[in-house]
């Protein structure tokens, strides 16, 4: 497929919510596939269609998996792709309990923080082939799963920060911004 530019912060789009998938159509599984492209080029874990310029409640995330038995040179524990795709994710329960990642965000590139988030979560999405699935995640699946699908509702993780961090971050994207533009 092909690999998309990755909408960055201040672009208004991103505060934006996206539209829920009425039919999973061809369409809908290219975007999926152009979500992955891009996802994987950027390094990144988990990517939301809206950062790719599409309204569509459309959700893909990679943890790569461990492949048991097996290990680079260095002795680290070799990992094989574990690609997922949500049609329309939304969470069902948080659990009270709460755990703290470092988080970036590819429409934030180069900037991360530590952000708080309920441990555990269940929620429930479409397959690619319409068929309803309800899980359950913890650690940073959940905290992936919970960032992209926020993304979906117009937020976005720098928004957990204190006004101050907040603020400084915006500013600093929206200069880099009109640098670019004038440029």
């Amino acid at each position: 497929m092909s690999r998309k530019a990755i909408v960055i912060l201040p672009d208004t789009r991103l505060r934006q919510v996206c539209e829920p998938v009425i039919a999973i159509t061809d369409e809908i599984r290219d975007l999926a596939r152009d979500m992955l492209d891009s996802m994987y080029a950027a390094r990144g874990i988990g990517l939301a269609a809206i950062q790719i310029g599409v309204m569509k409640r459309v959700v893909v995330c990679d943890l790569e998996k461990e492949i048991p038995g097996k290990f680079d040179e260095e002795g680290e524990p070799e990992t094989e792709p574990h690609p997922e795709v949500f049609i329309n994710p939304e969470i069902i329960w948080r659990s009270d309990e709460l755990s703290t990642y470092e988080e970036g965000c590819l429409s934030i590139p180069d900037y991360t923080e530590e952000v708080e988030r309920p441990a555990r979560i269940r929620f429930r999405y479409l397959t690619l082939d319409g068929d309803p699935r309800e899980e359950e995640a913890d650690g940073l699946r959940a905290t992936c799963i919970q960032h992209e699908i926020d993304h979906l509702d117009g937020k976005l993780f720098i928004d957990y920060l204190s006004k101050l961090k907040r603020d400084r971050v915006i500013r600093k994207f929206t200069k880099a911004a009109k640098r670019e533009a004038t440029a």
